[in-house]
Parts: structure tokens; C-alpha cells; sequence
């Protein structure tokens, strides 16, 4: 093969003799950030890839990676945002669907301000008034939401890297991980499957996905069949507990409607807009 230097030669009509182009060759490197993972790497077992951890690399988006995102088959599949993170993640050896959920979000936000910019314009409705008109979050405001204290909830660990807690009504002694990139990909493909809407499937798949045990009773079969049937205190505590424990970038900012003028904190939508801006 020749070298960059054999390439460039720019051949003269009138000489012999090839005159090489001064000419530098285009430089294809991407320019990288890192980003703060909302779990610093605390809460993955040991032996994960990001135990103790508190930051990721990952690129800036290119045109390519953009093609990932529009690639109707992909997006199809739900598997485009997820096959764009993949790529731009610096470390091979890191897995988007072995993320915890939150420090995927948090590489999702940042990937998405690195690629189109902070201002992420989305129609929402108004709770107040009912109207509907285009609203600007600022995606660079979204902080890290914090973890609540273990001891105070009640939550234990284990060298495992789960956690234990007691319910109240039960009283059973409930094993529990903390949800995955992977978990989010297979529910919504449950969800989507099926002719239910994808928060009631949410609502018991979600718990049989990350309750690993009950009074150290591991059987899938009897976890599922107790969670079926859970008191809808114990029920509500558990999902509480795991929310309340997990590491996610905090999607709520301040809205304004210009048209009633009313205010109130609502969650950042996430829509078609977000990657796929118009």
C-alpha cells in the first residue's frame, strides 16, 4: 500500500517528475467528553466494569451515528438510541444494556446536547388550561438526582451488589436489583407486543424483572406468583424504595404556559423530538 504522503502526489503534465501536495491529510478524530455517571459507580457488583467509576468517555455524535438514529429499521426494533450509545461509547468493554438505567439516561442526555444542543423544543399540554404549543427545556440544567440514604429507608446491601428490604404488611424479607439498560429494552418490547398500554405492563414486569428473592426463596416462579399477589402498601413501598434508591438524572424542570400563565414543575417529555428534532 502506499503511505499518505505516495497518495497526495499531484502529477505534472509537463515533467517526469510528480510534485507532492503540500497539503496536510484531513484528520478524522473525534473530539470526546467525559460524563458524570449518577451512580459514581457505587451501586454496580464488584467485578462490573464500573464499580467505583464516577465518569464515562464518550465522542460527539457524527453523521453516521446520526444514521444509526434514522434508520428506520432500528427505530423500528426500539434499538436505535440504544445501538447509537454503543457507538459512541469510548471503552469497547462497556455494555449500554449493562448500564444502570440512570447512567444510561445521563450518556443519552449528553449525546444529545453534544449532537443537536441544550434546547430541546417539544409540544407539551398545559395541566392548567389544556393548551398545547411548543416548550423549550434547557437539557444542560438537569441535575443528578440524589440517592436517598440506604439506613434511613431501611435498605440494606449485599456483596452482591442488591439490596434487602422488609415490607410492612408481609413483613417478608424482599432481594432486589436495581434496573438495567437492558430491563428498559425488554419491557417496552413487552410492552409494545401486547395489546396493554406499556405503564400497565410496567407495573408488576418491572418488579418480577428486579426481585431476585423473598425470605431467600429464589424460585421465579413463587417470586412472581408473591409479587401477583402483594398488598398494595407493600406493593407501593417496594416500587418507592427502588425509585428512591436509584441513581438518574433528575428530568423535571420548571414550565410556564404563555398562554394562562400558569406554573408548575413538570418531567421533561421524552419524544421522537429528542433525537429527531424538526
Amino acid at each position: 500500500m502506499r503511505d499518505n504522503e505516495d497518495r497526495f502526489q499531484v502529477p505534472d503534465s509537463g515533467e517526469s517528475a510528480a510534485v507532492h501536495s503540500t497539503e496536510q491529510p484531513l484528520s478524522f478524530a473525534s473530539p470526546t467528553e467525559i460524563v458524570e455517571l449518577p451512580s459514581r459507580g457505587q451501586l454496580y457488583p464488584e467485578g462490573h466494569i464500573l464499580r467505583g467509576k464516577d465518569t464515562l468517555e464518550i465522542r460527539f455524535m457524527t453523521a453516521k451515528d446520526e444514521d444509526i438514529l434514522t434508520s428506520k429499521a432500528l427505530i423500528k426494533k426500539g434499538v436505535a438510541i440504544d445501538r447509537m450509545l454503543q457507538n459512541i461509547i469510548v471503552d469497547k468493554n462497556v455494555k449500554v444494556e449493562d448500564l444502570l438505567l440512570g447512567d444510561k439516561n445521563a450518556l443519552t442526555v449528553a449525546a444529545r446536547i453534544s449532537g443537536y444542543g441544550p434546547e430541546y423544543d417539544v409540544s407539551v399540554t398545559c395541566p392548567s388550561c389544556e393548551t398545547k404549543a411548543k416548550h423549550t427545556f434547557n437539557l444542560s440544567d438537569l441535575p443528578h438526582k440524589e440517592v436517598s440514604a440506604l439506613e434511613e429507608m431501611g435498605v440494606k446491601t449485599t456483596p452482591n451488589g442488591t439490596f434487602l428490604v422488609t415490607l410492612l404488611r408481609t413483613q417478608a424479607e424482599v432481594e432486589f436489583r436495581l434496573l438495567t439498560g437492558k430491563d428498559e429494552a425488554e419491557i417496552i418490547s413487552e410492552s409494545t407486543s401486547k395489546t396493554v398500554k406499556k405503564e400497565e405492563a410496567n407495573s408488576t414486569s418491572q418488579l418480577k424483572r428486579v426481585v431476585l428473592s423473598v425470605n431467600g426463596i429464589t424460585d421465579k416462579r413463587q417470586v412472581a406468583t408473591f409479587i401477583d399477589n402483594l398488598p398494595v402498601v407493600d406493593a407501593k413501598l417496594l416500587r418507592s424504595v427502588i425509585k428512591n434508591i436509584s441513581p438518574d438524572v433528575d428530568m423535571v424542570q420548571e414550565f410556564s404556559c404563555s398562554t394562562c400563565g400558569h406554573e408548575e414543575d413538570m418531567e421533561v417529555p421524552f419524544t421522537v423530538e429528542f433525537f429527531w428534532p424538526k
